[in-house]
């Protein structure tokens, strides 16, 4: 009889880990969990076969724990408070790691991570894969499609957020009647979208995308309730996000609420908007 499987967690805040968690534990794995002081709800231990919750930044300790669970797999699932993720203190090891990565974006960071690991042996696999159900759906969502206006937006906040992403900025792009509005950077996507109601008003399309070149094992796009519930707040009018390569929770509950608040939720591809890759 052939061993269990341990399936590592790194686990952030949300419930994506909980989610990879139940799903890897469906497969017949187990899951050992290591989750961050300040970041990670410490209920996901209930859906833990083995726990840690490390200091973030503690490199040296996050890998011991790693490979004392025994797995071979490693994934990461869940978000990182990034200007909070700022003032915390880096161990040697991470210290080392920083001062080797040549950008200091979302992507170098990640990138780095993935290498220091693989290092030790580890093979980094992608959470989504585990739970392929979060995958955000191809084509329109909601009861209304877009209109004119907002697919000429969708467009230009497409071509938008790609090159945002190729400079390692953010994922998320807010248009109105073809001028940018807002940008994603450290903020996250909800703080954009409020900050684009309060300078545009009612009407802006919203756009998020996988960054160029991105590595997609780790940090793909994330929506669900709170963001439509950020839509709604800030009065936006259409929410395009890249199919099949976003994340989307709570998906039917998002479509009613994006429904009763008229917003247009459209999963697109590079085919649909039109240009060339």
């Amino acid at each position: 009889m052939s061993a269990q499987e341990t399936i590592a967690i790194i686990a952030g805040r949300g419930s994506f880990p909980s989610l990879v968690a139940r799903a890897a534990k469906n497969a017949g794995m187990r899951a050992a969990i290591a989750g961050f002081k300040g970041f990670t709800d410490q209920d996901l231990v209930r859906d833990a076969d083995q726990w840690k919750l490390l200091r973030m930044g503690r490199l040296s300790q996050l890998i011991a724990y790693l490979k004392s669970t025994g797995a071979t797999r490693v994934c990461m699932a869940g978000a990182i408070d990034k200007p909070q993720a700022l003032s915390l203190r880096p161990d040697l090891r991470a210290l080392k790691v920083l001062m080797r990565m040549r950008g200091k974006g979302d992507d170098a960071l990640l990138r780095a991570l993935i290498n220091e690991l693989e290092t030790e042996g580890f093979s980094v696999v992608q959470a989504a894969d585990l739970a392929p159900s979060l995958r955000a759906p191809h084509g329109v969502l909601s009861s209304r499609e877009p209109s004119s206006q907002e697919w000429s937006d969708l467009r230009f906040g497409w071509a938008a957020a790609k090159r945002m992403g190729e400079l390692d900025i953010g994922q998320c792009v807010v248009v109105r009647d073809g001028v940018i509005v807002a940008v994603e950077a450290m903020e996250g996507t909800d703080q954009t979208l409020q900050r684009a109601g309060q300078v545009a008003g009612p009407g802006c399309v919203v756009v998020k995308t996988v960054k160029p070149g991105q590595e997609e094992r780790v940090d793909l796009p994330a929506l669900g309730k709170t963001t439509i519930e950020s839509l709604i707040q800030a009065k936006a009018a259409c929410l395009g996000f890249e199919a099949g390569k976003t994340l989307f929770f709570d998906l039917d509950e998002s479509i009613r609420l994006a429904d009763s608040a008229n917003i247009c939720l459209i999963g697109l591809t590079q085919e649909d908007i039109g240009l060339s890759s």
